[in-house]
């Protein structure tokens, strides 16, 4: 052997040995359309009443199933350790202690439909307590633990199961409704009463505190229109007695009691007939009965209620794109904000049973949601506070060999003066320098809010297209939510024309700061974002290379008769389109159909019923008639109300349509395989 070859081989085996001490570092590639809806996302984090544990669930792709499904886990709050609960069929979710912790109840569809189980969170198999025919909705223990409260949908009607039998399947519009009522189950015995029936829906509900009463609101019927009838009610365990407790106009709903009984918390629009765009208030009442007080009123933004505590009265809230948990004290109607920064968005919020711990789901620019605990036992009355939280879970490590993305809340003027924000997504290696393409991305609402939360976009692959150098801009226009009641009315009577100003006025920002190729910029969104991506279609063409539309309104008045909540254009518009035929059309994409001329893509559900397919069809044969580039694509199988992509085909399929239509028009590239195409 040489003595070159000898050393050449000491230096590899160097390098050899230097490789397996230090691991070199793999480049960071871009997330796929599938590995974005892929990722395990943790959720509903319940604490015990002690605190010593947090119950949560993490969801799943189930792509064989075409399902997300999701599994109850259990962190210890000491240790930090974490374990699987639950491993079934289909998913388990909606976790709830018993009141001394030593049981959880839990939804679960694992014999298709959604039933109650119960489980011993240290040891056992899940035991059914509910087998109804059409399953449940919610539920909640009783403060003793014997009994658990739940709400179901009634089953068919004898008169309408014989109509059918005669006739098949058909429906009276306004009359044929199935009612959701109020049950009580015996633990132990497994044994089930209805508490109560009538003419009338369920929706939330509560057990006072000694465990003989259940404050609950509820509806005429469940057609969403009728949203603002909801008054409050007490019903009593033993007998199903009922009483009305608030019944004043618009809509009162979530009742929460008092920690001694005496009073109930709820929200309310305190008979302000504007509910739709107007803050909502947390009010009280006698639980015997008065004339509710308001506790909110110096607070601008909608409260969502969360818990009444010994130390206080809790909701969550929207500061602009951030989020917060919010103390409010009941007698001198002061709030504080707590929280463990400002740049974090805090949801899904549970408290121990004196309060003095608290369990959410925290995210920021850099993370998505993961589960946090923190204590909350030094809570100043008015005082606002930094929570020193601690994280039980690690669901982030998924994205950590991800190209990702930097994102920054930007503002700018509109064009009557008002101040706007949005997020605005930007590759790791940006050059300030130079011009990007820019693709707009519009949230839905209008009482939505975009957040600078990575990947959480399911029906437009911002995250896809991000690392392949495209700015993404996300406006949170005037009506977002966060921003105050001021803000929100800012588009009545003005929908469409001041959302384009806020759009349009954001673009301009960032080409006056130079990294935006004006020749270059798309616009897109779902329901409302897609009505205002059809504005600006018909609008203001002229500005955009390529759009999308997604379940958008077209015609204001095609809307109004074919929604199933009316009241929405009642109060935005402040007229119905037989009384204000020119508002209707002013803010209609349809009446400027002749100055649509940039290639349009339409995706809708065929069952939509929030935006009825008509919208689509509407605008689609106005652009195939004036010549323009154009593609309606109707997807089967969304589910609820149809309203959007449910399912992680449906969303693989609005996405991937999304990625070949800029491919097409924006970045005029050769058309990428679809992810259907890859796996063929």
């Amino acid at each position: 052997m040489s003595k070159s070859f000898f050393i050449a081989c000491l230096v590899a085996a160097g390098i050899a040995l230097h490789a397996q001490t230090t691991p070199i570092a793999l480049p960071k590639v871009a997330p796929t359309v599938d590995q974005v809806l892929s990722l395990k996302r943790a959720g509903s984090p319940q604490i015990s009443p002690d605190g010593r544990f947090v119950a949560y669930t993490v969801r799943e792709t189930n792509w064989d199933d075409n399902a997300y499904e999701t599994e109850i886990w259990l962190a210890n709050v000491q240790t930090g350790g974490t374990r699987q609960l639950t491993n079934a069929k289909k998913s388990s979710q909606s976790p709830a202690w018993s009141p001394d912790g030593s049981k959880l109840a839990f939804v679960s569809d694992r014999t298709d439909k959604r039933q109650i189980y119960l489980i011993n969170p240290q040891a056992g198999e899940a035991e059914a307590l509910t087998t109804l025919e059409d399953g449940v909705s919610g539920f909640a223990w009783s403060p003793d633990g014997k009994r658990i409260a739940y709400t179901a949908t009634e089953p068919k009607s004898t008169a309408i199961k014989d109509r059918e039998k005669k006739y098949g399947e058909f429906e009276i519009v306004d009359q044929d409704h199935r009612m959701t009522h109020l049950f009580v189950l015996e633990v132990a015995t497994k044994a089930t009463r209805p508490l109560t029936s009538g003419a009338f829906t369920v929706g939330s509900f509560a057990w006072s505190p000694d465990g003989k009463s259940i404050a609950f609101d509820h509806r005429i019927n469940s057609d969403p229109a009728n949203g603002g009838s909801a008054d409050i009610s007490i019903v009593t365990v033993t007998d199903g007695a009922i009483r009305k407790l608030v019944t004043q106009s618009g809509p009162d709903s979530n009742p929460v009691w008092s920690p001694d009984g005496s009073r109930i918390a709820f929200t309310t629009a305190m008979a302000n007939p504007d509910y739709f765009y107007t803050n909502s208030l947390i009010a009280t009442v006698s639980s015997s009965g008065g004339v509710p007080t308001a506790l909110s009123s110096a607070f601008d933004e909608d409260p969502n209620l969360v818990a009444w505590k010994p130390n206080g009265l809790f909701f969550s809230a929207s500061h602009h794109t951030w989020s917060y948990l919010h103390r409010l004290d009941p007698e001198t109607k002061t709030v504080a904000r707590l929280a463990p920064s400002d740049a974090v968005v805090m949801s899904s919020f549970s408290l121990s049973r004196d309060g003095s711990t608290v369990a959410f789901l925290g995210s920021d620019p850099k993370s998505i949601a993961e589960v946090f605990v923190a204590p909350l036992e030094s809570v100043v009355s008015g005082l606002s506070r930094t929570l020193q939280a601690k994280k039980l879970t690690d669901t982030n490590v998924q994205t950590s060999n991800w190209a990702t993305s930097t994102l920054d809340v930007v503002s700018w003027k509109s064009q009557d003066g008002a101040t706007i924000e949005g997020v605005l997504h930007k590759p790791l290696d940006v050059d300030p320098s130079r011009k990007y393409p820019l693709l707009v991305v519009i949230h839905g609402g209008p009482t939505g809010v975009s957040r600078p939360i990575p990947f959480t976009s399911s029906t437009y692959p911002v995250d896809v297209w991000v690392p392949r150098g495209v700015l993404v801009l996300e406006p949170n226009y005037r009506g977002s939510a966060g921003y105050g009641e001021k803000f929100r009315s800012l588009n009545v009577r003005n929908l469409g024309v001041g959302d384009a100003w806020d759009v349009i006025s954001g673009i301009d920002s960032l080409i006056a700061k130079g990294i935006v190729d004006p020749a270059r910029v798309g616009t897109m969104g779902w329901s409302q974002g897609g009505y205002i991506s059809a504005f600006l279609a018909t609008h203001d063409a002229a500005r955009f290379k390529a759009i999308s539309v997604g379940a958008g309104i077209s015609d204001w008045m095609t809307y109004y008769v074919n929604t199933d909540i009316h009241p929405f254009t009642r109060q935005y518009l402040k007229a119905t389109p037989w009384d204000d035929p020119e508002i209707y059309a002013k803010t209609s994409p349809i009446t400027y159909i002749k100055q649509a001329k940039t290639p349009t893509l339409i995706q809708h559900g065929a069952t939509d019923q929030r935006v009825p397919l008509p919208n689509a069809f509407e605008l689609y044969q106005g652009m195939q008639d004036q010549k323009v580039p154009v593609k309606l694509i109707v997807y089967q199988g969304f589910g609820g109300i149809g309203h959007g992509p449910s399912k992680p085909k449906s969303h693989r399929a609005t996405m991937d349509h999304n990625l070949e239509w800029f491919d097409q028009y924006l970045f005029q590239t050769t058309t990428r395989p679809t992810t259907a195409e890859r796996q063929r």
